[in-house]
């Protein structure tokens, strides 16, 4: 058990918020190192420190982990980025920039469980694999709808935005493998430099200009533009 936790057992702090992520903790790394079928709630208990019958006070069946773990991973996430969405401070590249930064701060934040749910993903219970579907689609579509907001005001290059949205996503997946915090590597540098990444993925240059002032070079940008707009009608075609 981590020392927070215990010292929130120990001065009566409201806990059971903070007991379920250390128990959501432990359980990843155990599904993770002995696969979900060889980890038992007694392992789980015995990892966190607690008893069985305390450990009941939490979850009752490792079903109720995987619950758990889809709703603070997957569904919590798409909750997150969907008030990002809908948020009329901000213009779609900072939208953009803020639902990257969240991404990868909670994939480095927990990355146990985000591998482990992203490995066990077609062994899931139906119904869990179904939230987790879900989840994963919403955050494809708060990504996508931010994307083709920023291509119509036009601070966006005519990108295929569904295509785009997947990159970006799997850019920010990726850091729950590679990337590993400590004091001297904290995790919002990185945030901020994947977020940059992806906005430059996108970035209509300034004036529209063609790199080379030549016919040729209009027509390409001119291009993009049909191309986009074919994208939208065959949309709006299959939506009908």
């Amino acid at each position: 058990m981590t020392e927070q936790a215990k010292a929130a057992r120990r001065d009566g702090r409201p806990r059971r918020k903070l007991v379920m992520s250390e128990i959501l903790e432990q359980a990843m790394e155990l599904f993770a190192e002995r696969g979900y079928d060889g980890t038992t709630l007694q392992d789980v208990a015995d990892a966190v420190g607690l008893s069985r019958p305390n450990l009941y006070n939490y979850v009752r069946s490792k079903e109720e982990l995987l619950v758990a773990m889809v709703e603070a991973t997957s569904q919590e996430a798409a909750a997150t980025l969907r008030a990002v969405r809908e948020r009329t401070d901000l213009d779609p590249a900072e939208k953009l920039r803020t639902l990257v930064r969240i991404l990868v701060l909670q994939r480095a934040a927990h990355p146990a469980r985000f591998r482990t749910l992203d490995r066990s993903e077609q062994s899931l219970p139906a119904e869990i694999a179904e939230r987790h579907l879900d989840a994963r689609r919403a955050v494809l579509a708060e990504i996508t709808a931010v994307l083709d907001d920023g291509v119509t005001a036009g601070l966006f290059r005519p990108v295929d935005t569904r295509v785009t949205a997947l990159s970006v996503i799997g850019m920010c997946n990726w850091v729950a493998w590679w990337f590993h915090p400590s004091p001297a590597h904290p995790a919002e540098p990185v945030a901020d430099q994947i977020a940059e990444n992806a906005l430059a993925m996108v970035a209509r240059p300034e004036g529209r200009t063609p790199d080379a002032p030549t016919p040729l070079g209009a027509a390409a940008l001119l291009q993009q533009d049909l191309d986009y707009l074919v994208r939208l009608l065959r949309g709006e075609a299959d939506a009908t």
